[in-house]
């Protein structure tokens, strides 16, 4: 008998807020450990809680990212467990009724589209985090009662790698639309996997496993690859399968079962005393539906339209807003899309790699300084190698205009004829061994001239122009060497 694999995702986002979700206490965990905490955060009696407005604006503004419904009337709610990192016992969230539902994302996976249902989107405060080592352990609450939106998804995956494509929409997706940083190391975005097993065609569901708190995207497809392959064999072994909750070690890659889950009725919800419901105005929706910027999707789309370059460089400058930002800038300057492209995602991605720059911001070589370079390149003022040479002075500090730079340098392209002639005459005069190769026949042996007259004229002579005298010089057509230059 032959089984699929069915996954949804639940995903944890920490919001970008200057304060908590129920209190004034700094939205930050990276000072000295309990030291952003009060009485609301800890549930002390007497304290009352205060819903923050930011917290609930980003909450539905990503909710309309992933093209949610946004009901009239939404509540908080009480969901109660004891775990050391969790003051009051219990923690804020949303059960029965979300401040949304009923979304999608669609992602690509091995060139087929499909789209993945968002179950809900809902706001909760996150609890504390535990602190183990060196024979003890502790808790830091700096982290409890930080916005949380928690993105559910609909058991629509059906593989490991299309839960990682989800997952990368999804980062990428709130990344566009502001609300959080998504940095996975620190924990601003959390993911917590359900996976289940089930025959082919069977429609009804599997019995669920679930795995814990996953934090980067390899580690979600291999910890689901593994409980899968896991499951699998239960059940060609005809293995009663038990609801399981894991862990995964990213260190040892293995997963680890942890417990057993408890159902939604362990939680013991009830509706938050101390928080009235909240109505949502459809103008204020819509206001902000509005406020969306372009989503990484139909930017892509947009890109490959209006540019005319490839889905894969597309989907390469998607990753970035600020990158891709710059790519159109270079692009709108120059007239020249291709070759924008290709600088921006080969040699400035390279040397922001090599030189630790996160940010295009930090990037020494302005979009306006790059344009130039492409448009003098295209107009053969300068040829490839001078264009690399005056982008490298310009990261290694020059503070010159690209164009002041050739002047300065006397870098621009020889273009002469006569010249170029010249020069292949007397390498030619000067090797002719490798000559009477060529002579023979060996008609590839010829690039080899070009390199040479290339290096004699420093790099400043037309390519094109070179391999013509050349060719022409030992007398067959350029287009000879041209072939051969491509199929190597």
């Amino acid at each position: 008998m032959s089984f699929e694999i069915v996954i949804g995702l639940e995903v944890h986002v920490q919001l970008l807020t200057r304060g908590k979700l129920f209190c004034g206490c700094e939205n930050s965990f990276t000072h000295e450990q309990n030291t952003h905490i009060c009485p609301v955060c800890l549930g002390l009696p007497g304290s009352l809680p205060v819903l923050n407005r930011e917290a609930f604006r980003l909450s539905v503004k990503t909710a309309l990212a992933l093209g949610c419904e946004i009901p009239e009337l939404t509540k908080f709610d009480r969901k109660h467990y004891y775990y050391p990192d969790l003051p009051k016992n219990y923690q804020i969230s949303q059960y029965d009724l979300p401040l949304s539902q009923n979304g999608y994302l669609d992602i690509e996976v091995d060139g087929a589209t499909r789209r993945i249902g968002v179950t809900r989107a809902h706001l909760e405060e996150d609890a504390g985090k535990l602190i183990h080592g060196q024979g003890a352990s502790s808790v830091d609450l700096n982290r409890t009662g930080t916005p949380l939106l928690e993105i559910v998804s609909e058991p629509d995956l059906r593989s490991p790698a299309e839960a990682r494509a989800y997952l990368e929409l999804l980062k990428l997706t709130l990344q566009y639309v502001g609300v959080s940083d998504c940095n996975m190391e620190e924990g601003s975005l959390r993911c917590d996997a359900n996976i289940s097993v089930r025959p082919v065609g069977q429609m009804e569901l599997g019995v669920k496993n679930e795995i814990k708190n996953m934090n980067s995207f390899r580690g979600v497809e291999r910890a689901l690859t593994l409980v899968g392959q896991s499951l699998v064999r239960a059940c060609d072994a005809g293995e009663e399968i038990r609801q399981v909750t894991w862990g995964y070690s990213v260190d040892k890659d293995r997963v680890f079962k942890m417990r057993t889950k408890e159902d939604a009725n362990d939680y013991r919800y009830f509706p938050d005393p101390d928080l009235p419901p909240v109505q949502v105005a459809r103008q204020w929706v819509e206001e902000l539906s509005r406020e969306l910027p372009e989503l990484p999707r139909a930017r892509q789309e947009r890109l490959r339209n209006e540019y005319g370059i490839s889905a894969y460089d597309a989907g390469v400058l998607i990753q970035d807003p600020a990158m891709a930002d710059y790519f159109e800038e270079v692009a709108r300057i120059s007239g020249a899309a291709k070759e924008s492209v290709n600088w921006v995602i080969n040699d400035v991605a390279r040397h922001m790699n090599e030189q630790g720059i996160r940010g295009i911001k930090d990037f020494p070589v302005s979009s306006q300084a790059l344009a130039e370079i492409i448009s003098m390149s295209k107009d053969n003022r300068i040829n490839r190698t001078i264009a690399r040479k005056v982008f490298d002075l310009i990261i290694q500090g020059d503070p010159e205009a690209p164009a002041k730079i050739v002047e300065r340098d006397g870098l621009a392209q020889v273009t002469d004829t006569g010249a170029i002639v010249k020069a292949v005459r007397k390498v030619v005069a000067e090797n002719q061994a490798q000559a009477d190769q060529v002579r023979g026949g060996k008609h590839s042996a010829a690039m080899w001239f070009v390199g040479q007259v290339m290096r004699m004229m420093q790099g400043k002579a037309d390519p094109q122009a070179v391999t013509a005298a050349v060719a022409g010089e030992f007398g067959f057509d350029p287009a000879l060497l041209q072939k051969k230059k491509k199929k190597k």
